[in-house]
């Protein structure tokens, strides 16, 4: 446990793991040096296929093409996918093993010493991989594998093949140790890749499949349409639609006639009705010529009353107005002017009578009419008896319409299984041709490279860069050991840690420790926080412990009982209790295997735990504290004892010189 809180913390840690640091280092560079010169070399060689728009890149073939509703294609499918399924599938690298396999039982054997040698290697190291192998294979853990599939495995992990997104240019990589059997295995591969794509691919058999459906929808169709010919002949028409159609506008027309008929025959008979009446209303004859006089008898009581008038003034020239000759002839007058009034002024002489022009005319009408009631009546005879035999009519077709509708549609589906069959006959043909002449939508468009210009290892810059990257390696390692490291090595946060106050920290010394100002400033720390002020009532008890021995309990006693004595105090080491004014250090060291211990410190004042640097461990200190925390439920501080400063004086003094020269 160390606390990194400047760049010193840092080179303290590199130099506490320096020795950590150097073997990853050495191991790192050793590991890198040898893999430059002894790795195995590979070679590359690469080709680039362009994938042409073709019959064989559609997204649909030619069987679903022609009713795409009922097949939905994925929008967004790359067909440059498949075309590498295929390339990489295992049943062409089998061939390509094949081939290398009866390649290298021709080849000739290598010439020269390193050559030799590394063939003798390599036929040994095989040897020993098949008992190897075989071994395996005998207590099952292992399956059985030909030559030919291993080195199809093999094959298939050297080999790659990729595309650009939204290319159609596939690059083929194939690595190798050697350069020309690269090239050669490339080559193999996109020839068998050519050969097995046309052979799969190929669709000779649907020309011959096409043609025979032709031939049967053409059967079909003359067939289909003789039965509807005799249908329609024996229903008299050409085309029942057309037929069922006449007839309902027919049978509609004479509906609308019928309902006309009827409605003009019920206004004719109300014609009638009213005519009759009126007839029977008018006079037969009527006055043409009429002669008019005057009435003699009106005539002759206007001269009797003017008499009787002028007899009257005569007597009133005699007589007054009362007397009885005036009133008996008023009363005449009054007589004859009543009579006057019964009687008319004139009378008919003569009068000529003739026939009613109005009456005849009506007449006249009246049997037009009843006339036109007659044909009207006829005529929705024979209207009812027309509608009639179009609804037999229309019942006879109507009943025969599902057999020809039937009929109709399969001819037109006949007919559209036609058109297709010889539309993909034709493409067919097309196809079946290209096959035969081998021709592709595949194109090479880079042939197999010759590259003897290896690509693992590069062993040149693997040299180059062994250095810095064993350096990297090693602080890498330094950083773990910092995070697997539980040693204490100084006290930075130990207080935080373990909940008890870090008392002091003594270095290590060698030598004179009167002459280490270092480690007097610790021990005059220690001696600070000493509750000294108690002595002369009741004494001190002070007791130091341990986790394990050899933790430094009796130097720090020693050293510290010289300092209470130059400081003139009477010290006594082991016996508790103290008199007054005594101070008393208790050893009690090896907490954890010295039970004497727990004794020594029954009657301690002051417990401190003891912690030697760079050799205590975080589980140890922790379970030494929680065994103190259980016996004495207290443990007043630790103090750390020989902490080392692990950087050499030599960079300290390197970086002051650079630090005074900036």
């Amino acid at each position: 446990m160390i606390e990194i809180r400047t760049f010193r913390d840092l080179l303290r840690l590199f130099f506490i793991f320096f020795r950590e640091f150097k073997l990853a280092v050495i191991a790192t560079l050793v590991v890198v040096l040898l893999g430059a010169f002894l790795l195995p070399t590979s070679f590359e060689s690469s080709a680039r296929l362009l994938v042409k728009p073709g019959r064989d890149t559609n997204t649909l073939p030619i069987e679903m093409a022609d009713r795409q509703s009922i097949v939905l294609p994925a929008t967004q499918r790359d067909p440059i996918l498949d075309e590498e399924r295929m390339l990489t599938g295992r049943p062409i690298s089998r061939q390509v093993a094949e081939r290398y396999l009866e390649q290298l039982a021709n080849a000739p054997r290598p010439e020269g010493f390193l050559a030799t040698l590394k063939y003798y290697v390599g036929q040994v190291t095989g040897g020993a991989i098949e008992l190897v192998r075989s071994f395996l294979q005998l207590i099952g853990l292992s399956e059985d594998q030909t030559p030919v599939d291993r080195l199809a495995t093999k094959l298939e992990d050297k080999f790659s093949v990729t595309h650009a997104s939204g290319s159609s240019v596939m690059e083929i990589r194939f690595r190798w140790s050697d350069p020309a059997v690269a090239q050669s295995v490339v080559q193999s591969w996109v020839e068998l890749y050519m050969e097995e794509r046309t052979r799969a691919l190929g669709r000779r058999s649907l020309y011959d499949f096409y043609l025979n459906q032709s031939d049967a929808s053409a059967a079909e169709i003359l067939k289909l349409k003789k039965e509807l010919a005799e249908n329609m002949e024996r229903l008299g028409a050409v085309e029942i639609e057309a037929h069922l159609g006449n007839l309902s506008d027919r049978i509609n027309q004479l509906r609308n006639d019928r309902f006309n008929s009827r409605r003009l025959i019920s206004s004719t008979e109300g014609s009638l009705a009213t005519l009759e009446q009126q007839i029977k209303d008018l006079p037969r004859e009527i006055r043409t010529v009429r002669e008019i006089a005057l009435n003699p008898v009106h005539q002759d009581l206007l001269r009797t009353l003017n008499g009787k008038r002028a007899e009257r003034q005569d007597l009133l020239r005699t007589f007054t107005e009362n007397a009885p000759p005036v009133k008996s002839i008023d009363e005449t007058i009054a007589n004859l002017e009543a009579m006057v009034k019964s009687e008319a002024a004139t009378v008919q002489v003569s009068q000529n009578q003739a026939p009613n022009p109005i009456s005849e005319r009506l007449r006249s009408n009246f049997m037009d009419q009843q006339s036109d009631l007659a044909r009207l009546k006829a005529q929705l005879v024979r209207q009812e008896e027309q509608l009639k035999q179009l609804e037999a009519e229309r019942t006879n077709v109507m009943s025969q319409e599902p057999e020809l509708a039937r009929l109709q549609r399969e001819l037109t589906a006949a007919e559209k299984n036609f058109v297709l069959y010889n539309e993909s006959l034709e493409k067919a043909r097309i196809d079946r041709e290209l096959d035969n002449s081998r021709i592709s939508n595949i194109a090479m468009i880079e042939q197999a490279t010759y590259n003897p210009s290896r690509v693992f290892p590069k062993s040149i810059l693997m040299i180059l860069l062994a250095l810095p990257l064993s350096i990297l390696v090693g602080f890498l390692a330094v950083y773990i050991c910092y995070l697997l490291d539980q040693r204490i090595h100084d006290g930075g946060r130990f207080a935080a840690r373990f909940g008890i106050p870090l008392w002091t920290t003594l270095p290590e010394v060698s030598g004179d420790v009167s002459q280490n100002s270092a480690f007097l400033a610790a021990l005059y720390r220690l001696y600070g926080l000493l509750p000294l002020d108690q002595l002369d009532e009741r004494g001190l008890v002070f007791g130091l412990t341990s986790a394990r021995r050899g933790e430094g309990v009796s130097f720090i006693i020693d050293k510290l009982r010289r300092l209470l004595e130059e400081r003139g105090h009477k010290v006594r080491v082991g016996g508790a209790p103290a008199q007054p004014g005594e101070v008393v250090l208790l050893d009690a060291s090896a907490l954890l295997s010295n039970p004497e211990a727990f004794v020594s410190l029954r009657g301690a004042d002051l417990v401190a735990l003891v912690v030697e640097a760079q050799q205590s461990n975080i589980p140890t200190v922790a379970h030494a504290i929680g065994v103190l925390n259980t016996a004495f439920n207290k443990i007043d501080g630790v103090i750390i004892n020989r902490r080392r400063f692990e950087v050499p004086d030599r960079v300290l003094r390197a970086m002051a010189k650079v630090r005074g020269a900036a």
